[in-house]
């Protein structure tokens, strides 16, 4: 039996090594895959204004289009995670891009409610299973001293891709009644995008070496040594060698999210996925209608979402440089209080002026507090249920987004926007506490 006990094991070589050519691949592949996502998700917003003037959708029927993708995602998100701790991160990346830019396109040529309905179902399937499986995989190739802000900067494309929504919203729905079935078309991209996904992005080393897989890891740990001009072989342990420095294939231990070293950060990161889902998707969705409720025309209350909407790039290059400053929790929890300040200025702006500033703040804090808690999670569990881990509390914050479409019309008849935004800012200030009881790692190994 051999002993590499002095050698760096494959992860160690991976976290001391600078950004390369082969993580910008990946960032870029998996973020052009996260910003198909938030598209489809973005279009929607702008899609059910349309559909309420064109069909008659009642708010309840507009909320139920809004929701539906949600419960889709929810199932999605957990079966995601497991898939991805069982079969790898790249091949559920891949195929779950398939499933919701087919959807995506089918629903195109919804001649109904009820069709939409079903194909936003399968929207939410693959696009749930997509969002946890993408951001574990970019952790787990990160180097130790940046992982924070590439994962920051991984769901910094979600901002592009909310922006593509609010330009097709701005730029096509408007000018005919089939606009919205050209914009919705549109997001049958990623099925072709998903080919590319599958070719060219590399598997998790963590995974491969939970399989036994050590020759592919070998592999994939040097084609990113190369990459970086690192290439001297005397640190590189036998391909055939485990992480402990023995030969033969790994055994994959697993572990319960909720078991007693977990169970508390497991609690707390789902507080903060309920909350910060329930208060995203319940003000962002409704927003362009909110806005057309309100007295703006519908290209008015396009422009001005998409106004609003580019304030979410900043937030996210924002929280990039904070969360290697002040580290993960500190930043997630800055930027839910401003969220939650925010939320509260909105509800109760009373003028155009007020509206874009306020709104713009909302997308600033909330974005940047999204891109926080994607590098938090998976950081937060071992590499045989850090897909599940990522995935279970999606899914639990998916509930939130299931209920969010829903509870907006409702509240809008208790109290107006005053109403509305007064409950998000609460879910927000409540996700900030919860992000308190979470571990710093900033700057620590990912637990094998």
């Amino acid at each position: 039996m051999t002993s590499t006990t002095s050698s760096p094991t494959r992860t160690e070589r991976l976290d001391r090594l600078p950004f390369t050519r082969r993580h910008a691949r990946l960032l870029g592949g998996s973020g052009i895959g996260w910003a198909l996502d938030a598209m489809d998700v973005g279009l929607i917003s702008f899609v059910l204004v349309a559909l309420g003037e064109q069909w008659g959708l009642s708010d309840t029927e507009k909320g139920w289009v809004g929701s539906v993708g949600f419960v889709g995602m929810a199932l999605g998100a957990s079966l995601g995670g497991l898939l991805a701790d069982r079969v790898g991160r790249r091949q559920v990346f891949a195929l779950t891009l398939l499933v919701y830019g087919l959807a995506t396109g089918a629903s195109a040529l919804s001649v109904g409610l009820g069709m939409l309905l079903a194909l936003r179902f399968l929207v939410g399937l693959g696009l749930g299973a997509e969002l946890p499986v993408a951001s574990t995989l970019v952790s787990e190739y990160a180097p130790r001293a940046i992982r924070g802000r590439m994962v920051v900067a991984l769901e910094a494309f979600w901002a592009l891709g909310w922006v593509l929504s609010a330009l097709i919203g701005y730029f096509v729905i408007p000018t005919s009644e089939a606009g919205w079935r050209w914009a919705l078309a549109l997001g049958a991209v990623p099925a072709v995008y998903a080919l590319v996904v599958r070719l060219g992005l590399p598997e998790s080393v963590r995974f491969l070496e939970s399989r036994g897989r050590h020759a592919e890891a070998e592999d994939a740990v040097r084609r990113f040594e190369e990459s970086a001009g690192d290439l001297a072989p005397a640190d590189r342990p036998d391909p055939d060698i485990g992480q402990q420095g023995v030969t033969g294939p790994a055994v994959a231990r697993t572990e319960s999210i909720w078991s007693r070293p977990l169970r508390r950060r497991t609690a707390a990161l789902w507080v903060v996925w309920f909350c910060i889902n329930l208060s995203y998707y319940g003000a962002f969705l409704w927003l362009p209608s909110l806005l057309r409720d309100n007295g703006f025309t519908m290209v008015q209350s396009f422009g001005y979402t998409l106004v609003i909407t580019l304030a979410q790039l900043p937030g996210y290059a924002a929280a990039a440089w904070l969360i290697e400053v002040w580290g993960r929790r500190t930043t997630l929890a800055t930027f839910l209080l401003g969220s939650a300040v925010a939320a509260f200025l909105f509800g109760t702006a009373d003028s155009t002026a007020a509206v874009l500033g306020s709104g713009m703040l909302l997308s600033f804090f909330n974005l940047g507090a999204w891109g926080a808690l994607y590098a938090v999670g998976p950081e937060l569990y071992p590499t045989t249920v850090r897909g599940t881990g990522a995935g279970a509390a999606a899914a639990f914050g998916r509930v939130a987004s299931v209920v969010a479409p829903l509870v907006v019309p409702p509240l809008v008849g208790l109290g107006g926007n005053p109403a509305v935004f007064a409950v998000f800012g609460a879910a927000f200030a409540l996700a900030a506490a919860a992000a308190f009881a979470l571990p710093e790692l900033k700057g620590r190994a990912l637990t094998e």
